[in-house]
C-alpha cells in the first residue's frame, strides 16, 4: 500500500484528503497549518484540513515553518513513497522534496502556467476569465513551476464567486488526483514542462486591491466583488465609512454621463452608481461598517435613508 503524507490547510483540501483515505491509500501523516484566532473574538481555531484529519483518526502535524521545525524531521522519518499538497500554504524544503520515493506532487487550482501563486481562483474571476481548473504539478522549489502530470479545465459561470469556485475545484482535484495517481505509481506518467512564456501570478490578494475602483466597468466592478466574495470582500468608502459590497450586478442597457462612483439613481428598493465607460452598476446587498450584511431594500429603509442621488462613492 502507497504511504502518502498530506500536506494542506483550508476547506478547498479536505475532499482532496478525503479521496486519498477512501481509495484506500494509507495516509500515514497530515501536515497542515497552526490553529489560528478566527472572527471578532479572536478563537483559537484549527484549520480544516486538521479537523478532518482527527475525524479520519489520522496523525496531525502543525509546524509554524516546516523548513525550520521538528516536525521537519518527522516527517522524514516517516518516509512516505509520496507528498501529496494541496493549498499548503508554505514553500516545502528541498530536503523533504527528495525524500519519497515518487516526490512530491500538487493539486493546484489554476491551468498553469496561469496564475502560480496563492490567490489563483481570485483572479480567475477578477479578470473575468471564462474558464479555470486544476492542475497536478511535480513539486520544485521554484513556486508552482514543476513539469505537469495532469490537467482539467472548468467552465467560470457568470453567478460564480470564490466560494463556489473552491467548491468545483476541489472536487475537480480530488476526482483528478485519484485518476493520476495509479499511472504516476507505475511510472507510465511523462510529465509536461511548464511554458515559461505564458506564466503569470497570483500572489495574494491585498488591502489596496480590495477596494473598488468605480473608473472600471459595471461588468468589471461585478467580477471583482464575486472574486472576493467570501473573502476578502471588495469595498468602497462612502463619507469616510466603509461599505462591503457582497452582492452587486450591472444594469444592461443603461448608461450615464455622470462621473464614476456618483450614485445616479435611489428609489425603495434600488441603488445605482455610475461606473466607468458611462456603465451603471446596481448594488443589492451592502455590508456597512460594524452591521452584517443588508439587502439594498433592508439598507435603504434603515442605515441607508441619508443617501441620496448625487452622492458619491470612493
Amino acid at each position: 500500500m502507497t504511504k502518502i503524507v498530506f500536506m494542506g490547510t483550508p476547506a478547498f483540501s479536505v475532499p482532496i484528503l478525503e479521496g486519498l483515505v477512501s481509495e484506500g491509500y494509507d495516509v500515514i501523516g497530515v501536515v497542515t497549518q497552526p490553529d489560528r484566532p478566527v472572527g471578532r473574538k479572536r478563537v483559537l481555531t484549527p484549520p480544516p484540513v486538521k479537523q478532518a484529519a482527527l475525524d479520519l483518526e489520522l496523525p496531525v502535524y502543525q509546524p509554524e515553518k516546516i523548513s525550520q521545525s521538528t516536525e521537519l524531521e518527522e516527517v522524514i522519518a516517516l518516509n512516505p513513497d509520496l507528498i501529496v499538497t494541496a493549498a499548503f500554504g508554505q514553500f516545502l524544503p528541498e530536503r523533504l522534496l527528495k525524500a519519497p520515493k515518487f516526490g512530491a506532487i500538487n493539486v493546484h487550482a489554476s491551468l498553469l502556467p496561469k496564475y502560480r501563486g496563492g490567490a489563483p481562483v481570485h483572479y480567475s474571476i477578477i479578470n473575468g476569465d471564462k474558464e479555470t481548473g486544476v492542475t497536478i504539478m511535480e513539486m520544485i522549489k521554484k513556486m508552482d513551476a514543476g513539469d505537469i502530470l495532469a490537467q482539467e479545465a472548468i467552465p467560470i459561470l457568470g453567478t460564480d464567486d470564490v466560494g463556489s469556485m473552491f467548491d468545483k475545484l476541489s472536487l475537480l482535484g480530488k476526482e483528478l488526483l485519484l485518476k493520476t495517481l495509479p499511472d504516476l505509481l507505475a511510472n507510465k506518467l511523462t510529465p509536461t514542462p511548464q511554458d515559461e512564456s505564458l506564466v503569470s501570478f497570483s500572489p495574494n490578494i491585498s488591502r489596496e486591491e480590495e477596494r473598488i475602483d468605480w473608473n472600471k466597468t459595471a461588468q468589471e466592478i461585478d467580477c471583482q466583488v464575486r472574486g472576493m466574495r467570501p473573502w476578502p470582500v471588495a469595498y468602497a468608502m462612502y463619507q469616510d465609512k466603509r461599505w462591503k459590497l457582497w452582492d452587486v450586478q450591472p444594469v444592461q442597457d443603461k448608461t450615464t454621463d455622470k462621473s464614476p462612483g456618483t450614485i445616479i439613481f435611489k428609489d425603495k428598493h434600488s441603488l445605482q452608481v455610475a461606473c466607468g465607460k458611462e456603465s451603471v452598476l446596481q448594488l443589492n446587498t451592502i455590508q456597512p461598517a460594524g452591521k452584517g450584511q443588508l439587502s439594498v431594500t433592508d439598507f435603504l429603509n434603515g442605515i441607508g435613508k441619508t443617501v441620496e442621488v448625487g452622492d458619491v462613492l470612493e
